[in-house]
């Protein structure tokens, strides 16, 4: 009896440090997935993706994901150069590209990147304008990117991209704002009519030098006018008489007005009266 219940006893227990010891020996790691094996606590190598064979109490591994990670930049306080205050949030992008680094010389890469990109933020906007936060977004992403990958190049990790996403102002900033875009338009509503302006003045201009030149050009043009006048079944049409059409006939009158008085002072003259004598 005692024979059997000792039996039954021994079973769950090898059965149990059998289990023990298979998952202390056998792992099995994904394709996106590395394993940092440490030697009672030195450094041995990186292994994976697929079947890891560890020796159970001697050797233990950390897991390492190479995926890309996204992490939220909570929301900064940030002062621009101009001393415009606001609130900038963003997004990181990054990945472990050398899992030993990640894992030896950085306690935990994760908040430590996340650290790092807050403070990287503040510092990088902080040198910039408004209006160069408000219009190169972009460039200032790129700055922010470059700094934190030459800084976490030491840690194994890869900073491929960081988003500005949200430039919260002040509701007094946002109406100076509103009242700088307004005088912008009025100011480049002026420069377009003041250039429509001077074209139109500067083509009317060719258009009279050209007419004065053409005699002919300047009838057809009135004829022109008249007819479109004509169209719009007007009454009263007032018309400005070209000079260059009653020229001649002013010449004529001013002639003929000439030859009278040119007659009146030939026979009028000394030398066509005769001496009267006694």
């Amino acid at each position: 009896m005692s024979y059997f219940f000792s039996s039954y006893t021994i079973i769950p227990v090898v059965v149990v440090a059998a289990f023990v010891l298979v998952t202390a020996t056998v792992k099995i790691l994904r394709e996106y997935e590395r394993a940092v094996v440490f030697t009672l606590g030195r450094f041995q190598k990186v292994k994976g993706p697929g079947l890891v064979l560890l020796v159970p109490f001697i050797q233990e591994m950390v897991r390492v994901d190479l995926r890309i990670q996204v992490i939220e930049i909570p929301t900064q306080d940030v002062i621009s150069h101009d001393n415009v205050s606001m609130k900038v949030d963003a997004v990181l992008y990054f990945n472990v590209v050398n899992p030993e680094r990640a894992i030896i010389q950085v306690q935990n890469f994760l908040p430590a990147t996340n650290m790092l990109a807050q403070t990287t933020l503040r510092a990088v906007l902080g040198q910039h304008e408004l209006d160069e936060m408000l219009s190169e977004r972009k460039k200032l992403s790129a700055d922010v990117q470059s700094i934190l990958d030459s800084q976490t190049e030491l840690w194994g990790i890869k900073v491929s991209n960081v988003e500005i996403r949200t430039v919260e102002l002040t509701d007094n900033m946002v109406k100076a704002i509103a009242k700088q875009a307004e005088a912008e338009r009025d100011r480049r509503a002026k420069i377009i009519h003041a250039e429509a302006e001077f074209q139109a003045s500067q083509t009317l201009v060719n258009a009279a030098k050209i007419l004065s030149s053409i005699p002919a050009a300047m009838q057809l043009r009135y004829l022109q006018t008249l007819a479109d006048i004509g169209a719009e079944q007007n009454s009263t049409i007032i018309f400005p008489m070209p000079i260059d059409i009653i020229k001649p006939f002013l010449e004529l009158l001013d002639n003929a007005a000439k030859v009278p008085a040119a007659n009146g002072l030939i026979h009028g003259s000394p030398i066509n009266q005769v001496p009267v004598r006694d």
